[in-house]
């Protein structure tokens, strides 16, 4: 198939979403499918406020229309509620084009953290964004009963994976955990939504380690000077850190999924986080992990647990399996069966102002044809010129007078779709044909009608007032 997958989230940024749709590209190029990807590389971008490392691309509307034309999927998928995403969507909607959406991050409480607008309405643009979509797929079940309970499209499971042959122990990692002197560490953003003060705040023995990039990071490092700050790395450099560790902690409290956790334990890492929406998911009942909602009690008792315990359960979780899943949500974007999409047409994707511009500019190149052109359509001109006038003169009521200008405006209007006619049916062939004919025939009569029309007006409005 023919896929085309639109994305607000990708590089330089390292997040879940990231590596998420990576992997799901690899797979499914893996799997002999053609994909294209949309992302805020090839746009003009600007940095979203209070998160400067996410770039917002600028009316992306006409370059994605553009894009998508051009490649034609079978199958389109919306990743991200972004810019991109949003003409994405709009480009869909008015092509009649069936498309999935995801939910990869709980926005709306990241947007709460941030400016304080209520859940509710944030809400209730997710339910507008994703209502039209055929699927809205979900990282996990608690995100889908969410989704769910806010009446939020069609919600699906898409599980995630991990690269086990990336994220694995080395033979140079730390066997056993160092009592006296544990190291823990996160990865991620380091941002206000993952809740790191709960994880630096905590009274711990041995050291603290954050790895990312963030808003919060400048802020966090002159907080807590005693921690280290590794700053963001690439995917590749992320498990030689991990196997330095003997705890991961994950303070974050919104993550539908937290694809760092199956990296951590990938690597031989135990976890420790709160009982909540993600960490419930991705842990569960396994005894790869502690959930508690003391976090410094879960991450004491996580350094009992044994570094093969935690790489087993991660053993469970496989990209390609989750590539599959993803795969069996698309939906064939276009229902064609009379041998016509209006998506196909290069000419129907014009909207808004543009269109209404686009229009003005031909209509007004049509009349400027006709006048040069049309040798009939100059005459009725002519006859116009006389008629509208006298129609003016005349003693009638405006009612009368309105009927005699609407008949000459009839005239001009039927002489222009005859002249289209002709135009097409030159278009096809110069030679004669019994079809061609009568098409011109039938304009003919119709323009000979409207004439009639006219003249009959004009006739009895004069009679009622000169005879």
């Amino acid at each position: 198939m023919k896929i085309a997958i639109i994305t607000d989230a990708w590089y330089p940024q390292i997040n879940g979403v990231v590596r998420t749709l990576t992997k799901t590209v690899e797979g499914l190029k893996a799997r002999g499918h053609d994909v294209i990807m949309v992302t805020p590389e090839t746009f003009r971008t600007v940095p979203c406020p209070t998160y400067p490392e996410i770039r917002l691309s600028i009316f992306p509307g006409k370059r994605v229309s553009a894009q998508l034309r051009a490649f034609g999927p079978d199958c389109l998928h919306i990743a991200t509620e972004g810019p991109l995403g949003l003409a994405a969507r709009a480009f869909a909607r008015r092509n009649q084009l069936a498309f999935t959406t995801a939910y990869h991050t709980r926005f709306p409480e990241y947007v709460a953290s941030r400016i304080r607008i209520p859940l509710s309405w944030t809400y209730a643009f997710l339910r507008w964004f994703h209502g039209p979509g055929n699927a809205v797929m979900a990282p996990t079940n608690a995100v889908l009963n969410d989704l769910v309970s806010w009446r939020i499209g069609n919600p699906v499971i898409w599980p995630r994976g991990v690269d086990l042959d990336l994220f694995k122990p080395e033979d140079n990692a730390r066997k056993t955990t160092r009592k006296s002197n544990p190291i823990f560490i996160n990865v991620g953003r380091v941002a206000v939504e993952k809740n790191i003060e709960a994880f630096l705040d905590l009274d711990l023995p041995g050291e603290k380690w954050i790895v990312g990039g963030g808003p919060a990071l400048a802020h966090m490092k002159t907080r807590y000077p005693h921690v280290r700050f590794f700053g963001p790395k690439q995917m590749d450099e992320l498990p030689a850190i991990y196997n330095q560790a003997d705890v991961f902690v994950f303070p974050s409290r919104t993550d539908t999924f937290g694809l760092v956790l199956l990296e951590a334990m990938a690597c031989g890492l135990p976890v420790a986080a709160f009982p909540v929406t993600g960490p419930i998911d991705v842990i569960g009942d396994s005894a790869a992990g502690v959930l508690d909602e003391d976090l410094g009690h879960a991450a004491i008792r996580a350094t009992k647990i044994k570094r093969a315990t935690a790489r087993a359960h991660a053993e469970t979780f496989s990209w390609d399996n989750a590539t599959d899943i993803f795969a069996s949500h698309l939906v064939e974007a276009r229902d064609s069966k009379d041998g016509y999409h209006i998506a196909d047409n290069p000419h129907k994707d014009n909207h808004g102002i543009t269109r209404a511009v686009g229009a003005a500019r031909n209509s007004w190149a049509g009349l400027v044809f006709a006048i040069r052109e049309e040798s009939a359509f100059r005459q009725e001109l002519l006859l116009a010129a006389i008629l509208v006038p006298l129609a003016l003169w005349m003693p009638a009521t405006a009612i009368e007078t309105g009927l005699m200008l609407a008949s000459v405006l009839i005239v001009l209007i039927v002489e222009l779709l005859n002249s289209s006619v002709e135009a097409a049916v030159d278009r096809i062939s110069y030679k004669t044909h019994g079809l061609s004919k009568r098409a011109k025939d039938y304009g003919s009569a119709a323009v000979m009608l409207a004439l009639l029309l006219c003249g009959i007006t004009y006739v009895s409005v004069g009679a009622k007032y000169y005879l």
